[in-house]
């Protein structure tokens, strides 16, 4: 059996959200590895099946929008089922219908779930450094109409495992001076970066008075991937929908 975390936000009623585990698959050295991305040199078949797995045992109504991630700022809408073609280029999707599965890929960076305050429209976000800096996010709001939003980041690397060096702490508060606290000096060039905060910060500069965190660091909670703990690792899916009742 597979395993997952959900968000600790508030519950509405046919509205389903999720990071999954890493356990209950069957790819990799492990016996038990739920890889799901098919660009990490796995076997296709043993990605297929893992897929597989995750939608059977979470109830999907659907296939998810697998996207090609590229650390882009792209969002795309989904609007109709999901067909035999190439994923689409993006790192974020977003939907106002219902039985649309938006889903994302990480193992470090911060998979960001918003929805309506009524749940009815949902979009599911990729967000590492680059994506915060193109303004990732603030693309995804754009597609959001009406209500107010909700956000969830869910399991991603904590700032004490993730350093970065002066030139990338220097683009950021460049950006917004007030990011200058979302960085932790380590040694001359070198600093702990928090990428919730900052996440957090953007959310918050949308309009969005409710933003919601897992707390929880991939890189040292074994449960999850984290490409900084291990690089030839797999990717956990990040994925919300609503029933069509």
């Amino acid at each position: 059996m597979i395993d997952w975390v959900t968000p600790n936000w508030p519950t509405i009623a046919g509205l389903h959200a999720l990071t999954s585990c890493r356990q209950g698959g069957v790819s990799g050295a492990e016996s038990d590895n739920l890889n799901l991305a098919t660009h990490v040199g796995d076997n296709a078949d043993k990605v297929t099946e893992n897929r597989t797995r995750l939608i059977s045992q979470t109830s999907m109504p659907a296939q998810p929008y697998w996207l090609d991630q590229q650390h882009s700022n792209q969002i795309i809408n989904c609007q109709t089922s999901v067909k035999n073609q190439l994923p689409p280029t993006a790192d974020g999707s977003f939907t106002d219908l219902p039985n649309r599965v938006c889903v994302v890929l990480t193992a470090d960076c911060l998979p960001i779930l918003i929805r309506s305050t009524d749940g009815h429209q949902l979009a599911a976000v990729h967000a590492g450094w680059r994506g915060l800096h193109n303004g990732v996010i603030g693309n995804a709001l754009k597609q959001f109409a009406g209500s107010p939003a909700i956000a969830w980041i869910g399991p991603a690397i904590g700032p004490q495992a993730y350093q970065v060096d002066e030139s990338l702490k220097s683009s950021f508060v460049n950006l917004n001076s007030d990011y200058e606290a979302s960085f932790t000096p380590v040694s001359a060039n070198q600093w702990r970066m928090d990428l919730v905060s900052i996440a957090t910060h953007q959310l918050r500069a949308e309009g969005l008075a409710e933003v919601y965190t897992s707390d929880i660091c991939c890189y040292q909670d074994t449960r999850f991937y984290s490409y900084r703990r291990d690089p030839d690792c797999g990717r956990m899916a990040t994925l919300i929908w609503r029933d069509s009742t």
